[in-house]
């Protein structure tokens, strides 16, 4: 590896090691129904975005819910003597890319088949502390 790889990948793992995130992977739900329950809760506080999940009546609101909660534990894994409702968590980012796309035939009339395309997605959820904002406006 060169040296320019190399301390590249260094800023790299030090950027990821003050960030909080969670990653799902091949989730079964097409990214356009994903997209319309990450839009509800993108920028959001983490309890009013779990709350708003939590009543979603979408499948995909069940799945997200589990992220967060997986990102919210990435959190307080990092942040061990932080208690929670002091961070002022929020959502930062929510990425819903396309996944893995399963092809299937269905059988349609005269002997002819229709292709069916079942779509995955993944999504990257990045959470970031209100704190960490004011200190940084105030300096």
């Amino acid at each position: 590896m060169g040296a320019r790889k190399r301390i590249s990948a260094e800023r790299k793992k030090e950027a990821a090691l003050e960030r909080y995130q969670a990653v799902l992977r091949n989730c079964p739900t097409s990214p356009r129904k994903m997209r319309l329950v990450t839009d509800l809760i993108s920028g959001k506080e983490v309890n009013k975005a779990l709350d708003i999940l939590k009543y979603s009546s979408q499948e995909a609101s069940r799945r997200l819910e589990k992220l967060l909660l997986s990102a919210i534990a990435n959190w307080q894994a990092k942040n061990e003597g932080v208690r929670l409702e002091e961070s002022n968590l929020y959502i930062k980012t929510v990425h819903v890319d396309g996944g893995r796309t399963m092809k299937r035939l269905q059988t349609a009339p005269q002997g002819r088949a229709y292709r069916l395309r079942k779509r995955s997605n993944h999504v990257t959820l990045v959470l970031d502390s209100m704190n960490k904002e004011i200190e940084n406006s105030e300096e």
